[in-house]
């Protein structure tokens, strides 16, 4: 295989950064909060008189959840 160009290995070099960073050993987490971040922001979005105040009550308590999720599946060792 042709050795790559400079750019081309700091791009990825770049790329499996950030994965490594934002993935690391619990990809669930990941998931987690951007669903819970979509979730939020499509309550907000959503247009009625208190839609911001739920989002701001539903965001802690659903990444309580989502940690709670993966605490428990770290303790039982499924994986």
């Amino acid at each position: 295989m042709p050795e790559r160009s400079w750019p081309v290995r700091w791009v990825v070099a770049f790329g499996r950064f950030w994965v490594d960073f934002l993935v690391g050993d619990t990809p669930e987490l990941l998931v987690g909060a951007v669903v819970v971040l979509g979730a939020a922001a499509a309550i907000a979005a959503s247009g009625s008189v208190g839609a911001s105040a739920v989002a701001v009550a539903f965001l802690p308590l659903a990444v309580l959840c989502v940690l709670g999720i993966s605490l428990a599946r770290a303790r039982s060792g499924r994986r």
